[in-house]
């Protein structure tokens, strides 16, 4: 893990590598794209660096990443924390017998699965994901996780719009995010 000597400078450049696409994935919403940061090498390390900063005393066994783009930041994050992933998928992608929980986004509706074999009872875990918007997605993830009689040792994100409120979904774990959009 690299040396970060000046946070703000750092969060402002990944910041400037995250762009608002209007109107996606429907009218009103502003998606928030972090494809030009993903492409950015040296952006995308100092994503992963300040979260791996910010949450490398928790000490996790797992992350748990929610597809698909918690995937990225988790399988990456796991890396550097020396855990392993998980990954929690969308219906019927995953091959062995499930847990699923549905959820609500703040454009329709969806569920999430996990491997119930994935983890073992008290198994440290941290739950990442690029983006808490309305809390769904994180809210159903950690609902599996407790299914599978995980330890919960909070919920991570890149980004989080916190004018939707999301964060109150989760009032089981603590919420870390790099950037808060107020």
């Amino acid at each position: 893990m690299s040396k970060i000597s000046d946070r703000s400078a750092a969060l402002a450049q990944i910041e400037g590598l995250i762009r608002d696409v209007p109107d996606f994935p429907k009218p009103g919403i502003i998606f928030k794209d972090i494809t030009p940061l993903l492409g950015d090498a040296k952006g995308f390390a100092l994503a992963i660096d300040l979260m791996a900063a910010d949450l490398g005393h928790l000490k996790p066994e797992y992350i748990v990443g929610t597809e698909s783009r918690g995937f990225i930041f988790g399988a990456a994050l796991a890396y550097e924390l020396g855990a392993g992933f998980i990954p929690v998928r969308k219906p019927g992608k995953l091959p062995a017998a499930v847990h699923s929980c549905e959820y609500d986004l703040e454009y329709g509706t969806d569920a999430v699965e996990v491997h119930r074999d994935a983890l073992q009872h008290g198994a440290r875990t941290l739950i990442v994901d690029d983006l808490l918007a309305t809390g769904g997605t994180a809210r159903a993830t950690g609902e599996l996780l407790r299914r599978l009689g995980a330890d919960l040792l909070g919920y991570a994100f890149l980004i989080e719009l916190a004018f939707l409120n999301g964060r109150q979904q989760m009032a089981d774990a603590p919420v870390q995010s790099l950037i808060i959009i107020e």
